[in-house]
């Protein structure tokens, strides 16, 4: 059985490029380019960890976590953070969500499936 990883961003570079590497990682990899579909991605598919952009089109991922953290089937699922920006505000609510952590871009594809596997149980 494959670990299911889901890659939320609304950069179709970004999500080809971090589908492509946590592929050759061994998992399987769910795409959704908006926060509304990566909720339903993440409660049908139940994914093992979440990728998520902080800003994206419909809601900031932030707000898109604390739906998952609401929720007793998504509550566990690691969720990583990535963005270019993350201004002082839009910190503090990333810190806030349990279970969490964040990377920079432009991420290093080298150590991106490292950074991203010390978040899983």
């Amino acid at each position: 059985m494959k670990k299911i990883a889901l890659v939320v961003d609304d950069n179709a570079n970004n999500l080809l490029l971090e589908k492509d590497l946590l592929e050759v990682a061994g998992f399987e990899v769910f795409q959704a380019d908006n926060a509304t579909d990566g909720i339903a991605i993440a409660k049908r598919e139940l994914p093992v960890i979440i990728i998520m952009d902080v800003r994206l089109p419909d809601m900031r991922g932030y707000e898109a976590a604390k739906i998952l953290r609401d929720d007793k089937e998504t509550t566990h699922i690691p969720i990583v953070f990535v963005t270019a920006s993350v201004l002082a505000e839009g910190n503090d609510d990333i810190k806030n969500i349990t279970n969490s952590g964040f990377i920079g871009k432009p991420i290093n594809t080298r150590t991106f499936v490292s950074e991203i596997s010390r978040f899983l149980n």
